[in-house]
């Protein structure tokens, strides 16, 4: 049996132009393609100034980002690598090669432009009839961000290192004082006096970043990337960014992603359906979300003539079976709704008290003597005061989106919820090594973002309607 074997020195020649480096199935022609249907001016990026030395065609390095980002080359050394290397990033950018350096400064210059890739790419999809924008579905994701947990700051944290500094200060004051007796003491002098000056500059900082705290009233600030929040999650304690993705239900395709600095979905709904509608120039005619997003302060936000199927927690919970119904849970309460008042189990009569201190509550208690004197007394509550219940001041509402979500017609929405919603956060973090963002800053962060989306939907397209078609 002969064994095949390389031979560097065999003389070859490669094709006699950069076109034929490719075959015309490659997807790079898609990728090339789509880019050159941009609307380079509507996405903030102006091509009439002249002045000044030559530089890179905007569309040339946004077509290099696009690709490099679909294959997880995001790094812009390894992007740089790849115009040198790579046959496909050679004749997409027509052999041009720029540094990592002028890779890096078009990423950060053009964020803004960059940020509205996505929805451009979606304008496309509605041309081509992928998207219907007729039901929508939205879950969030949590990525790392480009920062050290060990950077995440509370006021507590500032105050407990300030009060350890203090200690280690009059420490090394002390041993300044032992060191005068000394004859040979220039060298260790010197020494403490630098740790001392370190000491003060670190104290500056930590101050500085206590006075952030206090002015704009946040729990906490990571002082590497002040717009990402602390996150707790399965690999542990993170500095990260929550990713909002909105997918249409026809192809699972997103028409609307944002990185936000919340560590919860709660109250983010509405704002995602109102820019998916600025993008679709439409109203849905369903939005589907899961139960971290049942605010009902945000949902009633949601025009009125848009189906929102979102389970309530305690939906959610029935259906996992966590924290099933007790005999004197409030579900077994009644209320009447022309007295405003409930009535429980044994038929005594919770009367209304007031709102909470937050005014989104109202609270119901029921006589003391009454309770004092019921059998139950000790299982349904062991308060002195007796038993009470809240009800939102939107109970009803809440109500009427708990029973959206129970009709069939909401379940069977529902039902599709997770197969669409969830696969372009497993393709950005598996497929794209895009787990943690490259960049700092929301704005930046967003660009990444509008990458990564455009990129899913990029690879959907193709698989879809294949290269062929979508290149002519």
């Amino acid at each position: 049996m002969a064994y095949k074997c390389g031979n560097r020195t065999q003389t070859s020649f490669l094709p006699s132009t950069i076109e034929d480096y490719v075959s015309k199935q490659d997807p790079v022609r898609v990728y090339d393609a789509f880019v050159d249907s941009l609307d380079i001016r509507s996405l903030g990026i102006s091509l009439d100034s002249k002045a000044g030395a030559d530089e890179y065609f905007p569309k040339t390095m946004l077509k290099l980002l696009v690709y490099g980002y679909s294959y997880g080359i995001r790094s812009s050394r390894k992007l740089e690598r790849a115009c040198h290397h790579n046959l496909s990033f050679q004749w997409l950018m027509g052999g041009e090669r720029p540094d990592y350096r002028t890779i890096a400064r078009f990423r950060s210059k053009y964020k803004e432009a960059i940020a509205k890739l996505l929805k451009q790419c979606v304008r496309l999809c509605l041309k081509l009839d992928l998207v219907e924008g007729n039901t929508l579905f939205t879950d969030g994701s949590k990525f790392r961000a480009n920062a050290s947990i060990n950077n995440h700051w509370t006021k507590e944290r500032c105050q407990r290192r300030l009060e350890k500094i203090d200690k280690q200060i009059d420490q090394l004051l002390e041993d300044a004082e032992q060191l005068d007796l000394l004859e040979d003491k220039e060298e260790s002098t010197v020494k403490l006096g630098k740790e001392i000056e370190n000491k003060e500059k670190l104290i500056k900082k930590i101050k500085e970043t206590l006075n952030i705290l206090e002015e704009t009233e946040q729990k906490s600030i990571n002082t590497t990337d002040p717009d990402c929040v602390r996150s707790n999650g399965r690999q542990g304690k993170h500095a990260s960014y929550n990713v909002q993705s909105t997918v249409d239900k026809k192809h699972g395709l997103i028409v609307q992603a944002e990185a936000v600095s919340q560590n919860t979905d709660f109250n983010q709904l509405h704002q995602q359906i109102i820019e998916a509608t600025k993008t679709l120039e439409k109203k849905p005619e369903n939005v589907c979300a899961d139960a971290g997003y049942a605010s009902t302060q945000d949902l009633k936000g949601i025009d009125n003539d848009i189906k929102v199927v979102v389970p309530s927690a305690k939906q959610s919970q029935k259906e996992k079976g966590q924290h099933p119904v007790k005999a004197f849970d409030k579900e077994k309460f009644t209320y009447d709704k022309e007295k405003n008042e409930y009535v429980c189990p044994e038929g005594k009569h919770l009367i209304y008290q007031g709102l909470s201190r937050e005014s989104l509550k109202k609270e119901y208690k029921v006589s003391i003597k009454d309770c004092g004197q019921c059998p139950n007394y000790g299982v349904c509550t062991t308060s002195k005061s007796g038993r009470s219940v809240t009800r939102l001041v939107d109970e009803e509402i809440k109500e009427q989106f708990e029973a959206i979500y129970a009709s069939p017609e909401g379940q069977n929405i529902y039902k599709y919820r997770k197969e669409k919603v969830e696969l372009p956060f497993g393709h950005m973090k598996r497929n794209l090594g895009a787990g943690q963002f490259m960049l700092r800053g929301r704005p930046k962060v967003n660009a990444e973002v509008s990458i990564l989306s455009t990129c899913f939907n990029i690879a959907r397209m193709i698989s879809i309607l294949s290269v062929p078609r979508l290149i002519l």
